[in-house]
């Protein structure tokens, strides 16, 4: 039992490494460093000489070896792949432990396709469609592995009554499809679109082509770092993204109303400051480590959301079955 739940808490605690190091390489444009999968310009790490390099350069003229964009590529498959072990570890000791295997399955098979996703994203050159399903597939592994812990009780938390479970799940939604549109602005290099904040361009309504902003059926073929689309398409997806962000703002502090008291404080600290983060990013110019402090600002937004959804379900059963517990806090796992 110990070993299983430890096993738990590390694979939670990698999946949250993975995806800051996925962030990290998208942002620093080394989501090609590596043209080839699993290897590496045709090595199995790679290339450590100047003979390598040499080779390296041959097998792939168009994208010439650049060491500084191969290492983050070829750390963050290394350390996802880490991720992958521990997964299949924790699945075997939950086997043992004769624990139900439904979730640990699930996030199995999830990491599988996540596995195939990551080889498409370099295959198809960065396809923003693929892109944004790595992105999604990273979160909804961590987003399992966080209600398995839950449901397993490795983390630390008492139940919630929430009178209205479905404000929860609705704010649930709306977050989850926050990050889709941020997977969808970053996989299309819109973060900088608008330069200007709370205005774009100077306009409350700036020009804006939807169409292809949001066209889910572009071309397979070409090279997608650095982005294809027009400066309109582009502010569409930007504008839109904002747009999202009102929503999730919206929606949250209609939820903290209905949070008992003591519940309150963990949402509020990163509702504001993701809005803050998000701001920052703009104004200064997408800094690097505001961009990934954004990104994981988002998982830590979505487990928050998915630990209320959770307690909420918990603190409703308890009353009907005549626990007169109406209010009890959320000791927060996250």
């Amino acid at each position: 039992m110990k070993a299983h739940n430890l096993c738990v808490n590390l694979t939670l605690a990698l999946a949250f490494i993975v995806i800051t190091l996925g962030a990290y390489t998208r942002l620093v444009d080394a989501g090609l460093g590596c043209p080839d999968w699993p290897g590496c310009y045709g090595f199995l790490v790679l290339p450590t000489t100047s003979e390598d390099v040499e080779v390296a350069n041959q097998r792939f003229s168009d994208q010439p070896y650049e060491v500084t964009k191969a290492i983050p590529e070829v750390v963050h498959r290394i350390v996802a792949g880490s991720l992958g072990v521990l997964i299949a570890v924790m699945l075997f000791l939950a086997w043992k432990s004769k624990k139900p295997l439904g979730l640990p399955i699930a996030i199995a098979i999830l990491v599988i396709f996540q596995a195939a996703l990551g080889a498409w994203t370099v295959t198809l050159k960065l396809w923003p469609q693929v892109v944004t399903a790595h992105l999604l597939g990273g979160f909804g592994i961590l987003a399992l592995l966080f209600l398995y812990a839950l449901k397993e009780e490795c983390l630390p938390a008492k139940k919630i009554t929430l009178k209205k479970k479905h404000m929860a799940t609705v704010f649930l939604v709306v977050v989850v499809g926050q990050i889709a549109l941020g997977g969808w602005t970053s996989a299309n290099y819109a973060a900088l679109a608008c330069p200007d904040f709370p205005l774009c361009h100077g306009s409350l309504v700036p020009d804006m082509d939807y169409r292809a902003g949001f066209n889910l059926l572009q071309d397979i073929g070409p090279n997608y770092l650095g982005g294809n689309l027009s400066s309109d398409a582009r502010v569409a997806i930007q504008v839109t993204h904002r747009i999202g962000a009102v929503l999730v703002l919206v929606f949250g502090v209609w939820l903290l109303v209905l949070l008992p008291k003591g519940s309150r404080i963990h949402l509020a600290t990163l509702l504001v400051c993701q809005l803050t983060l998000g701001i920052l990013n703009i104004l200064m110019n997408l800094p690097l480590y505001i961009a990934v402090l954004h990104n994981l600002g988002a998982a830590l937004l979505l487990l928050s959301a998915l630990q209320i959804v959770f307690f909420s379900e918990s603190g409703k059963e308890s009353i009907s079955h005549g626990n007169r517990e109406s209010t009890s806090d959320v000791d927060h796992a996250i």
